[in-house]
């Protein structure tokens, strides 16, 4: 499917607070990987991960990725249909890259282009 959810990130006030949390009332495998961000394997279908919130002061939330082709043109147009783009693309090195919009009702979510692997 074109345009799938394809990862959940947990943006935290309390990562400790929150690993203990999820990793108890779900099956999920919690594998800490360097630059201070944990995934979280869920087995079959989109995983995810969890960090310290980067936006101090921000509440902790829960932040979709939606999967590409051409993350500029994807970021353009959400701009164009009335998005604020709150971060635009960024690289996460062997990995991919992402951006953050808000739709115009207020509600957050990313893009992201995986890398050719």
């Amino acid at each position: 499917m074109a345009n799938s959810f394809v990862h959940m990130e947990l943006n935290t006030t309390d990562v400790a607070k929150a690993k203990a949390f999820y990793s108890r009332l779900f099956d999920w495998k919690l594998e800490d990987i360097p630059g201070d961000y944990t995934m979280i394997r869920v087995g079959e279908g989109p995983g995810g991960g969890l960090m310290k919130h980067p936006v101090p002061g921000a509440p902790s939330m829960w932040l979709t990725y939606v999967s590409v082709d051409d993350l500029a043109a994807a970021t353009k147009k959400a701009r164009e249909l009335g998005g604020t783009v709150k971060k635009d693309a960024t690289e996460v090195p062997g990995y991919g890259w992402f951006s953050v919009i808000e739709d115009p009702t207020g509600a957050t979510f990313a893009l992201w282009k995986p890398a050719k692997r």
